[in-house]
């Protein structure tokens, strides 16, 4: 049995799960998620705790189990407290701006850069190097901290770019002389 699949999944106060069929839905003080159940797996709301269960031991059935148990819990976990992913912007002359709700960079181009958020999304900007990424849907928020850090990754040499705050870069030796 999976370790992670068969744990009951605690609703705190406050949330509503409710199973239609295929959908899950969770709804909370922050907002509303919903999520597609895949077909073997199912799930079943009993006394504030939801109990995901798998049919037999079948490959696909055995993998699908603690994947389903996650991502609800993530969304119980998103519409109460919410996920957060912070950037951060090294290098001379790179910096970060708020224009309303978008963003702009300054990343060394001929250009400045601007970034509108996604739905559900909100862009925060701390002094003119850090970037905060935040939202109800992990997935939603990692992608969209993903998709700003590819626009300058962090490069080896001298580390400037767009890069995860705690995010160890690499380094290389440059050009040795003779």
């Amino acid at each position: 049995m999976s370790r992670i699949g068969r744990l009951p999944i605690d609703v705190p106060a406050g949330v509503t799960v409710s199973v239609d069929g295929r959908e899950v839905a969770v709804k909370g003080p922050k907002g509303e998620l919903t999520l597609t159940v895949a077909n073997p797996i199912e799930v079943a709301v009993e006394e504030n705790q939801v109990l995901v269960t798998r049919p037999d031991d079948e490959r696909e059935s055995r993998s699908l189990h603690g994947l389903t148990r996650t991502l609800i819990n993530n969304n119980i976990i998103g519409v109460t407290q919410g996920y957060t992913k912070g950037l951060e912007v090294v290098g001379t002359g790179y910096r970060v701006a708020q224009k309303g709700s978008s963003v702009e960079f300054a990343l060394g181009f001929s250009h400045p850069v601007l970034i509108d958020p996604p739905a559900g999304i909100t862009l925060t900007v701390e002094g003119n190097n850090k970037l905060t990424v935040s939202g109800i849907d992990k997935q939603a928020v990692g992608e969209a901290a993903a998709n700003i850090r590819k626009i300058r990754k962090p490069e080896p040499y001298k580390g400037k770019g767009v890069r995860y705050a705690g995010e160890i870069v690499r380094r290389k030796a440059g050009k040795s002389g003779k």
